[in-house]
Parts: structure tokens; C-alpha cells; sequence
């Protein structure tokens, strides 16, 4: 009979952080048949995940929350109070909750480089009841 130890693979571990934030935007949905494709707004709540695998030797922690909260924070202060539609980003591509979860996972990807935590996923609610979330695989 084999030790317990000796029967498990050890597997990589690693540690999420979660911050949430919001933003009110306007949009209009092109192409959208229906109310949606007229100019309205929302007042959107975003959830952004993060991961990796080593704590700090001092504090033995990942990142502090506030500086994730901070890098969030930076991205939906570019995103509050605006025409979604007339953001460069946005004059090509639809400002759909999908497409605004990829953008702000994109702009946490740039602002987190080289930093211990990296972006894992973006979630955005247009309202409780409506979440779309953006990550990318291997």
C-alpha cells in the first residue's frame, strides 16, 4: 500500500483577486433592431478577475487590492460619462456589453504588465439580470 503523500501529483496553485467598479455610459446599438439602437444609457457594473501564483515574501500576498482596484478604476474613469459610440475604440465596433467586457480586459492587460497579477477575465452588467464576460485561452 502506497502513502497518501506518494499516490498525490502535486498540482500548480494559483490565487484570484476580484475588484468590481461602475461606470454610466450611453450607447446606441447599430445594427439592432429595436429600442436598443436608439441612444439610451446605463449604469454599468464591471467585475475583474485576476490570477497568479506567487505572494510577496513580505506581506505574502499577490497584489494589494487597491492597486487593482486603481488600474480598474483608471479604465471606467475613460469609459464614465461619455457617447460610448464616439470612442475610437468603439467607432468601428459595436459598444455591446460583450465588446466593452474585451476592451477593459485589453486595457487591464496593458496597465498589469510585468506586474505579479495578470488580467483573467472582465465582466460587465448592463443590468443585474445581464452579464457578459470576456477571457482568452491557450
Amino acid at each position: 500500500m502506497t502513502k497518501s503523500s506518494e499516490r498525490h501529483t502535486p498540482r500548480r496553485g494559483v490565487f484570484q483577486l476580484t475588484v468590481q467598479g461602475d461606470f454610466s455610459s450611453a450607447h446606441c446599438l447599430r445594427n439592432y433592431q429595436g429600442p436598443c439602437e436608439m441612444l439610451h444609457g446605463h449604469n454599468f457594473h464591471v467585475e475583474a478577475v485576476f490570477e497568479g501564483e506567487r505572494l510577496t515574501q513580505d506581506t505574502e500576498m499577490l497584489m494589494d487590492f487597491k492597486d487593482l482596484k486603481a488600474a480598474l478604476n483608471a479604465v471606467l474613469d475613460k469609459l464614465d460619462h461619455t457617447h460610448l459610440n464616439n470612442l475610437p475604440y468603439f467607432q468601428r465596433r459595436n459598444p455591446t456589453a460583450e465588446n466593452l467586457a474585451r476592451y477593459i480586459y485589453w486595457e487591464l492587460g496593458r496597465a498589469m504588465e510585468g506586474q505579479p497579477a495578470q488580467i483573467h477575465e472582465v465582466s460587465v452588467w448592463e443590468k443585474a439580470a445581464s452579464k457578459a464576460t470576456y477571457f482568452e485561452v491557450s
